[in-house]
């Protein structure tokens, strides 16, 4: 059953992450921490997300906004040891609360049409929020995906920069994580298991990608983010 089970997390959250630039660590994680401990699921994720975000860089870099992306690295280059000390001190569940109200808050103000103008100290901002998210609980996509739907980016725009920007800051928050909290063999060959699944879901979620449209595109953003926010919301009250 825990094989089944791994097999549907990693294929079905590869195919959202390839398909929209965004989507496996939220999708992964909260499952793969139904079977791993926490540190092991986190670095599953991230070992995994770098691996699909290596092999679409041909297919994206066309797509890629250089300069936001720069201001990400710059952003979350500060945000990442936060995460890190977030991550080995606080508690973990107070965190998740708060952060899953925010996202559930803003999901809904996106919803009704709320739109904000994006700047280079906002692309700063919110690279931060990305890197403390990505070493802390292990996902860097909310901040993102707030921001560009907040935005009304073009997901071409959207899936190449995120996923070009995820190559920085999952193998930064990779090296940080086996530094400050360890690794274990668990993570390596469970990661090794999965890329054949992670390379069949690319197959799918690339042509996926070229059949969504840009409304649907949005309400695949929506989903995705209230799962998030009602899954932290839950998670930190168990």
């Amino acid at each position: 059953m825990d094989i089944i089970l791994f097999i549907t997390i990693i294929v079905v959250a590869s195919v959202l992450q390839t398909s929209t630039g965004f989507g496996f660590s939220i999708l992964a994680t909260p499952f793969l921490l139904l079977l791993f401990e926490p540190a092991d699921a986190i670095q599953i994720n991230l070992v995994l997300s770098l691996i699909i975000s290596i092999t679409l860089l041909s297919s994206i870099k066309k797509d890629i906004d250089l300069g936001v992306m720069k201001r990400f690295i710059i952003g979350s280059s500060v945000g990442l040891p936060v995460g890190i000390i977030i991550f080995l001190l606080f508690n973990i569940q107070n965190l998740k609360l708060l952060i899953s109200l925010v996202i559930l808050i803003l999901t809904v103000l996106l919803i009704m049409q709320y739109r904000i103008r994006n700047s280079k100290r906002r692309d700063i901002i919110v690279g931060w929020f990305s890197g403390s998210m990505t070493t802390s609980i292990g996902m860097p996509g909310p901040p993102l995906l707030l921001y560009f739907s907040g935005t009304d980016t073009q997901k071409a725009k959207l899936r190449g920069t995120t996923l070009a920007f995820y190559l920085y800051i999952y193998f930064v928050s990779l090296i940080t994580q086996i530094v400050f909290a360890g690794t274990s063999q668990t993570v390596w060959i469970s990661s090794a298991l999965a890329i054949p699944l992670v390379l069949i879901g690319l197959l799918f979620g690339q042509k996926l990608f070229t059949l969504i449209s840009q409304n649907t595109f949005r309400v695949f953003t929506y989903l995705i983010l209230i799962f998030a926010g009602v899954y932290l919301l839950i998670d930190s009250m168990m």
